[in-house]
């Protein structure tokens, strides 16, 4: 089977049962999870001003940033190659636990890495941290409908955003503060502490999902050719068998989807072009304090999300509908609009509210985009979000290098405007391939923000 951005989505709706204790008992283990992730969000934002520091205090070259930059991202890329295939032979909890424990224990190795090894730590630091947030976030979103229901996803996804969003701000907030106050081995300690925290919470949850967990069907339900059956990970195959390079690609191949995942990948592109100019922007603002912009940027954006995830959930309470794929187009071509007036040059007061446009708009896009992946079948699920993953790392590690290089002659506008233009350009597109399968089908798309997502509570 393919699975169209417009296709009915014919399962049937699987009971928010929570558990043996009900759809209430569900949601509340569920926060305890986010908030558990939230915590280790917070020490893995801290860490990456932290970190970046104390690669270039140890080796005194700039150059060693941008390859500890570069393994951290390299390692998502693998893991988001096998993020699918572990998901078929474990259960997306020990993924989770697993996770955190590795990120822990390698923090901890730092710690106590004496001094003539530290750069060997810091390079296992970026390849774990890099891994295992990875294989961390698809677990999470692929096994949500199994913790609370199809029904509650889009809650659970805007809930999980939330909680990153505003562990980012204090994550970088503090940074300075903490390494300026206590120093570096303290941080490296709190985000060890995090990671330790994240993985109590997953431990004690009774959590279902993942490729092992309560919906994966058995091998022997069959398949219908082309490693897109109705088996664990949609082909033939051992028990326990992790490589499913059937499913991995059936995912990539599903008409509308792999459109989907490519403007993800245009869509990291252009993230990595305001991350990068954004300090250059500041520190022509104000030179002697380029961090202040920086900082109140940031904050506006998480308030933006923050805001945006609120007006989600309400619109999903009261109307019992997704805002859809087409959400994702949208909200790319604003959000994407938004960054490019950001360093147009307006007065202040103009440019947080473009701040927190931004924000608002890359909240509705992350929901959308995640709740809609979160439809597949079970077993095609976790090889759609890994490939979302790998794609979207490379998109942001290519960006990365071609930006730095484009900042040397451009200035930021110039070099958002172009990086996001793209991102423009195709949202457009995916936009006009959702409306065109809407308009030969004659009827509203199930997933296009008038499908009804269950009981409204």
């Amino acid at each position: 089977m393919t699975h169209d951005i417009d296709e009915t989505d014919d399962r049937p709706d699987r009971t928010p049962d929570g558990g043996p204790d009900g759809p209430a008992h569900g949601e509340r283990r569920y926060r305890f999870l986010v908030a558990g992730y939230a915590l280790s969000s917070y020490g893995t934002f801290l860490n990456m001003v932290a970190l970046n520091l104390f690669v270039y205090e140890t080796t005194g070259r700039a150059l060693a940033m941008g390859l500890f930059m570069a393994v951290r991202l390299g390692s998502g890329f693998v893991a988001g190659l096998t993020a699918g295939g572990l998901l078929v032979r474990f259960t997306a909890k020990s993924l989770m636990l697993w996770t955190n424990v590795a990120q822990a224990a390698v923090m901890l190795l730092l710690v106590f890495a004496p001094e003539g090894l530290r750069f060997a730590a810091l390079m296992a630091v970026s390849v774990v941290v890099g891994g295992c947030g990875t294989l961390f976030m698809v677990a999470l979103r692929s096994s949500i409908p199994e913790m609370v229901g199809d029904d509650r996803r889009s809650w659970a996804n805007s809930l999980s955003i939330t909680g990153r969003s505003l562990a980012m701000v204090a994550g970088f907030a503090s940074a300075g503060v903490v390494v300026s106050l206590v120093g570096y081995t303290a941080a490296f300690v709190v985000d060890m502490a995090t990671f330790v925290v994240c993985a109590v919470t997953v431990a004690l949850l009774p959590i279902p999902g993942g490729g092992r967990g309560k919906d994966a069907r058995p091998e022997s339900e069959g398949h219908s050719g082309g490693g897109t059956g109705k088996g664990r990970a949609g082909g033939r195959g051992k028990p326990g068998r992790w490589r499913r390079p059937g499913a991995f690609l059936a995912s990539a191949a599903a008409p509308g989807l792999g459109l989907m995942v490519v403007l993800r990948s245009v869509d990291a592109f252009g993230s990595s072009s305001h991350n990068a100019a954004l300090p250059v922007h500041s520190a022509g603002l104000d030179a002697s304090h380029p961090a202040v912009f920086v900082s109140a940027f940031w904050c506006l954006w998480a308030l933006g999300n923050v805001a945006a995830q609120q007006v989600i959930q309400r619109y999903v309470k009261h109307t019992g509908r997704t805002v859809g794929a087409p959400g994702f187009g949208y909200g790319t071509c604003l959000m994407s609009g938004a960054f490019i007036l950001a360093f147009a040059g307006f007065p202040s007061a103009a440019t947080a509210v473009i701040a927190l446009a931004a924000g608002a708009a890359d909240g509705l896009t992350e929901v959308s985009y995640t709740s809609h992946l979160q439809t597949l079948p079970a077993g095609l699920r976790g090889h759609a979000f890994g490939l979302s993953a790998t794609l979207e790392n490379l998109g942001f590690g290519v960006g990365m290098i071609l930006v730095a290089a484009a900042l040397d002659r451009y200035s930021p506008l110039t070099v958002v405007a172009w990086s996001h233009g793209a991102a423009v350009v195709v949202a457009v597109v995916f936009l006009i391939r959702v409306s065109g399968t809407r308009g030969r089908a004659g009827v509203p798309a199930p997933h296009s923000g008038t499908d009804r997502v269950g009981p409204v509570r």
